[in-house]
């Protein structure tokens, strides 16, 4: 079953807008490397599912993957071939939304190279330019 929320406190919601740069959800708090968004976009529950499992499938059963994403945006949408007008449609998915520098995955416990590929397997499923990022080592 695709990522959703169990409950909501509204079940539609405005548009809103895609203007602006993540202040939140933009460090590295868990892992060693992560996948940073540099767009803007909606994401839907079956691109991050894509994304996670080309991550496993690449790191075997070895090392932590953390989700730092997570779709609470229900996206409406009108039956096809209806007439313009009668209100907003019914709630068709989920999706997260994206602003350029949220952290989307992060890895760690498992080799550096290792990770890097598993990062760019998820970056291909991904409608939007990303970059990899790691961990500022404390020296």
């Amino acid at each position: 079953m695709p990522l959703s929320p169990k409950r909501v406190i509204h079940r539609k919601v405005q548009r809103g807008r895609e203007k602006g740069n993540a202040t939140r959800d933009n460090h590295i708090d868990f892992g060693d490397i992560a996948l940073v968004a540099m767009e803007p976009t909606w994401l839907d529950t079956r691109i991050i599912e894509a994304c996670r499992v080309a991550i496993n499938r690449k790191l075997g059963r070895t090392g932590n993957v953390w989700i730092r994403i997570f779709p609470d945006k229900p996206i409406s949408k009108k039956p096809a071939e209806v007439r313009m007008g009668k209100g907003k449609g019914a709630p068709d998915h989920w999706a997260a939304v994206l602003k350029p520098g949220m952290i989307l995955f992060e890895i760690g416990g498992v080799d550096i190279n290792l990770a890097h590929d598993a990062l760019v397997l998820a970056s291909a499923k991904l409608p939007v330019k990303t970059k990899i990022a790691y961990k500022p080592t404390q020296d």
